[in-house]
């Protein structure tokens, strides 16, 4: 359900966009900044998505897939909840998924990680690949 491409090993700006910081502040939506918040939040009952950013300094896409996932989430009746991933884990999450391009979003159910959406897509696409993932069996 993802491309692959080599893994992202540049410098980060180390600045969150206000897009992306809008989805804790404004959404609360959690920010999993190390594993244990990440293997509290994923192993929740339930299907959560987890929104990994990248670096929005050098990834255009970012912003852009901060205001997709709201949209998202609310097209798909809030099937789902949403976290933000922290620069701590970010590339360890990546690279243990195999989905390395960013911004992506991560799916899990109950602890298991179910798929991965990468880089901005069409709407219509988004709607095909989001059923495909959570029909997947754990």
């Amino acid at each position: 359900m993802h491309d692959h491409a080599p893994f992202d090993t540049a410098p980060r700006s180390g600045q969150m966009h206000p897009l992306v910081a809008r989805l804790s502040t404004e959404f609360g939506w959690p920010r999993l900044e190390n594993a244990s918040d990440l293997a509290e939040f994923t192993c929740r009952p339930g299907v959560h998505c987890l929104f990994v950013p990248g670096d929005s300094a050098r990834n255009l896409e970012t912003p852009d897939a901060a205001v997709v996932l709201p949209e998202l989430r609310q097209a798909f009746q809030n099937g789902f909840d949403c976290a933000v991933v922290g620069d701590a884990i970010e590339a360890d999450l990546r690279e243990a998924t195999r989905v390395l391009k960013t911004p992506s979003f991560l799916f899990y159910r109950d602890g298991t990680f179910l798929g991965g959406i990468e880089k901005i897509r069409d709407w219509d696409d988004y709607l095909a690949r989001i059923p495909h993932i959570l029909a997947v069996k754990g």
